[in-house]
């Protein structure tokens, strides 16, 4: 009878091993088969190639440069595995939504917007594909937003060209000291340009100037209105504004002529038509946003909440061209313009 029951007991060890070992065995078939699964996800997700549908409102150094440095950031990071489509809107606003509703329709992953009115119609165009921006002065004054805090709450998000505006508004009493009237010159139709004017005229009222704003509705009004605002300004100030440097040369020829310095809001105009800047590197902030673009489109940041980035470095220019032509003498910290050829 042990014998019997010995020989069962050791039957039933025998059994509880092997289903253990049986467990093991499709334990760890299915650790190799998840391992293989996630391997070829991770395989697929190398292998995607990423839309990106970019809206330029105009053709202009600063927002050329942007362009091409979100360009860059987005080749750097993801190689052939990303195709940037570059469509420029010849700073025609109807033009940004047709281009802006032509990438809804092809379904890209991400729309960059290079310039207010190319995001503001990007923001119509689509609230599901995430839009990243660059060259917008203000956000929250671009989209209507109150209460501004840094994030849009909406599928938009990107960088800032916003400069300094106490910096420049200092930059023009440390050059023009003895002035008395300011002439602001920006486009009506700009709201980023609006929200320059009226931050740099409070700024520019501390430093005792009488500040006058001129603006204009579209290029064909630029050079009636900047001959009447250099007949009544001592200097005049030209914000970041994209029909104004679009203009740049009819602003020069007027304001030049009439012997009558601009400080300008960006380097770009400032080339054009001004004597000095206090300068964003609109390449970098470009790139700034190309960084944001990927980690919208690889890493699943929420643009909602993705926190609005601003240039943290800036340069004083000089314009050399305009400085010997009006005759004025820039401090020895200021750094000059890198000038075509043709231009100096």
């Amino acid at each position: 009878m042990k014998k019997i029951v010995s020989t069962l007991l050791a039957l039933s060890l025998a059994m509880s091993l092997v289903a253990c070992g049986t467990d093991a065995a499709k334990e760890k078939e299915s650790a190799t088969a998840a391992e293989k699964t996630e391997t070829t996800d991770k395989a697929a997700d190398d292998s995607k190639t990423y839309n990106v549908g970019v809206i330029q409102l105009v053709q202009h150094p600063a927002l050329d440069a942007a362009t091409e440095g979100f360009s860059a950031a987005l080749k750097e990071k993801l190689g052939d595995n990303v195709e940037v489509n570059v469509q420029n809107a010849s700073g025609d606003t109807a033009t940004c939504a047709t281009i802006a509703n032509s990438f809804v329709s092809d379904n890209v992953d991400l729309i960059m917007a290079n310039a207010t009115p190319a995001m503001q119609a990007s923001s119509t165009a689509t609230n599901s594909i995430p839009i990243v921006a660059t060259s917008i002065t203000d956000y929250g004054t671009a989209l209507g937003i109150k209460d501004w805090a840094g994030t849009t709450g909406i599928n938009v998000t990107g960088t800032s060209d916003l400069a300094p505006l106490d910096g420049q508004a200092e930059m023009l009493n440390e050059l023009f000291p003895d002035a008395k009237e300011v002439g602001i010159i920006y486009c009506s139709g700009e709201d980023n340009s609006l929200f320059q004017a009226n931050q740099i005229t409070e700024y520019l009222k501390e430093y005792g100037y009488n500040v006058t704003a001129y603006t204009f509705s579209d290029s064909a009004d630029v050079a009636t209105v900047v001959q009447t605002a250099c007949g009544e300004s001592d200097v005049i100030y030209v914000p970041t504004d994209n029909v104004a440097a679009s203009c740049a040369e009819t602003i020069n020829n007027v304001a030049v002529t009439a012997g009558v310095p601009i400080i300008a809001g960006e380097e770009g105009i400032c080339k054009g038509c001004g004597i000095a800047t206090l300068s964003i590197s609109y390449y970098d902030i470009g790139y700034a946003a190309g960084l944001m673009a990927y980690e919208i489109l690889v890493n699943g940041k929420d643009p909602a909440s993705y926190e609005i980035q601003y240039a943290t470095e800036f340069t004083k220019e000089y314009n050399p061209v305009i400085a010997e032509k009006l005759g004025i003498t820039l401090p020895d910290d200021y750094v000059a313009i890198e000038m075509e050829d043709s231009e100096e």
